[in-house]
């Protein structure tokens, strides 16, 4: 009976710490998520930069598993190189390890402060920031606090005359110790948990420190499975298990040497610092710093083997999303950034649809209308495809940030499936038109029309500068450009009035058309805009109706 109420008390306090370690990642996730991988995306330059970078974010978040969602999902898409990502894990691996270096040292004292401050916080913050760190100031209390109970809890098992055969038994056999904490660690999705566990055990004299020490090995080694267990549920995409394969290569290696080197380890361990919990501390710590520095010089090499074992998939539907990860929508940021990048996607078939456009004006061959038209139903299905995606994202784990974000990322999906249905609808109907008509749009009238598809690939370009980046100038640009697509509409009006026949007719179709389309462009520039009071709500209003197909009084 009291066997089964120490287990009781031992799985409510590891749960009272995973759920304080989820309070933390959930709060600063809510709160600097967004920026965190967007600095975390701009770092992945070369492997120096991008160690540094995935330490800082996982220090921050403390997960390592979130960390490499970010990765994965940039080496997946192609924005960054394999080596630079597997170094950027290197790095996360060594975040993990400061994390249970701070938390080794005797601070459970705190832990009442940072409760009370988290919760005044969270129940008095006025903004949705502070209530997210009020949050992991309340989940960096409840761990500290649950680490002290498991010592308290662990205290009377020391004196247990079968616990203690067993782990004299177990101690000069590290294999089964490293299987336990790897299982242990892979459960708990943290290798953080899993290590502060070994520490636990440590601490109360359970586990000697050469049974502690594999099992730091272990909790290494199950927390590596996480990633690619979660991105192996893409089947058709094997580039995805890239960064995760390579993270739990690298750790294998290192949990390799760690094993043939543990009595030396221990030794040296010791000697640096006897107190159990320090010298686990110091095993996490001095395992991940020895395997990033064997492992960052041979990185090229393995991003070599891993590109040849998992080579990028072949050419599939072109309407078939390639960056909406399930496993990512328990990470509100990643899964922004996945559905972002699906998005861009939408917006190069936009452009694919303009380059058709613009050739069918210029051509006499109807295929090449069609081919353009047959385009949008590719947009409709990845429109539908992002919609569904955010739609499953749990509203409820969203800061501030990223409900504003997944606002951006719908409104400009939005913005671009309403712009293809205007080319395939109208634009490419008129050019179906000059190609049955041959002649009747030519000359200065037909390069007017090849002159301004050209503005709007380069107004698209503006709108995803703007969508990616935040970037105001070409916000700007963005509303400027409408000033000279109007202009054009008014030539065009002009010249039909003064009875230039029906190429006059036909060029303001075709103009009003592609103004229509640059207003759904621009749209993606107001909230920006407006964020920074620079736009006016009348003229907001006007862009509205206008890309509405109405043209608004004095335009």
């Amino acid at each position: 009976m009291h066997e089964a109420r120490l287990l009781v008390e031992l799985a409510g306090e590891a749960a009272l710490l995973l759920w304080g370690l989820h309070m933390v990642q959930s709060g600063v996730q809510r709160a600097f998520g967004s920026r965190l991988r967007h600095a975390l995306g701009l770092a992945l330059g070369n492997p120096l930069r991008a160690f540094l970078a995935g330490l800082g974010v996982t220090a921050v978040l403390q997960s390592s598993t979130a960390t490499a969602l970010m990765v994965g999902s940039f080496a997946a898409a192609g924005a960054v190189a394999l080596a630079p990502a597997l170094a950027a894990m290197l790095g996360a691996n060594v975040g993990t390890a400061l994390i249970v270096q701070l938390l080794s040292f005797d601070v459970s004292a705190v832990f009442p402060a940072l409760v009370l401050v988290g919760v005044v916080a969270f129940r008095r913050g006025q903004r949705t920031r502070t209530r997210d760190l009020g949050r992991v100031a309340i989940g960096l209390g409840l761990m500290l606090l649950s680490l002290r109970l498991m010592l308290a809890s662990m205290a009377p098992v020391e004196a247990s005359p079968t616990l203690r055969m067993l782990l004299t038994a177990l101690a000069d056999q590290p294999l089964p110790n490293l299987l336990l904490a790897a299982a242990i660690s892979w459960a708990a999705h943290s290798s953080v948990a899993g290590v502060l566990f070994v520490a636990s055990l440590a601490g109360s004299g359970v586990a000697s420190p050469e049974a502690a020490v594999a099992m730091v090995l272990g909790a290494n080694l199950g927390s590596a499975l996480n990633p690619l267990l979660e991105a192996g549920g893409d089947r058709e995409d094997p580039g995805r298990l890239r960064v995760p394969l390579g993270n739990l290569l690298n750790r294998l290696g290192g949990v390799a040497i760690g094993l043939a080197l543990l009595p030396q380890a221990v030794t040296a361990l010791q000697a640096l610092d006897p107190a159990p919990a320090r010298l686990v501390a110091n095993a996490h710590l001095g395992f991940n710093l020895l395997t990033a520095l064997l492992t960052l010089p041979l990185l090229p090499a393995l991003a070599r083997l891993l590109r040849r074992l998992l080579p990028d998939r072949t050419a599939a539907d072109p309407a078939a999303p390639r960056y909406l990860d399930e496993a990512a929508l328990g990470t509100p940021s990643v899964a922004l950034a996945n559905a972002a990048r699906e998005v861009l996607r939408m917006a190069d078939q936009v452009e694919a649809m303009l380059r058709g456009s613009s050739e069918a004006f210029r051509d006499t061959d109807r295929d090449v209308a069609k081919a353009a038209a047959r385009l949008d139903d590719v947009i409709d299905r990845l429109h539908r495809a992002v919609h569904a995606y955010l739609g499953r994202i749990p509203r409820e784990t969203l800061g501030e940030e990223e409900a504003r974000r997944l606002q951006e990322v719908q409104a400009f999906a939005i913005a671009l499936e309403h712009a293809a249905d205007v080319i395939e609808r109208d634009l490419l109907r008129h050019a179906a038109k000059r190609q049955r008509r041959d002649g009747a749009l030519d000359g200065e009238a037909l390069q007017e029309v090849l002159a301004l598809h050209a503005t709007l690939q380069e107004q698209l370009r503006l709108a995803i500068a703007v969508f990616m980046l935040e970037d105001a100038e070409a916000a700007r640009a963005l509303v400027r450009g409408k000033e000279g697509l109007r202009e054009a509409e008014r030539e065009a009006a002009r010249r039909l009035a003064e009875g230039e026949g029906s190429a006059a007719g036909l060029l303001l179709d075709a103009v009003r058309d592609l103004r229509r389309v640059g207003a759904h462009f621009a749209l993606v520039a107001h909230p920006l805009l407006e964020r920074r009071g620079e736009l006016l709500s009348s003229r907001l209003a006007g862009d509205a109706a206008l890309a509405e197909g109405e043209v608004p009084e004095g335009a």
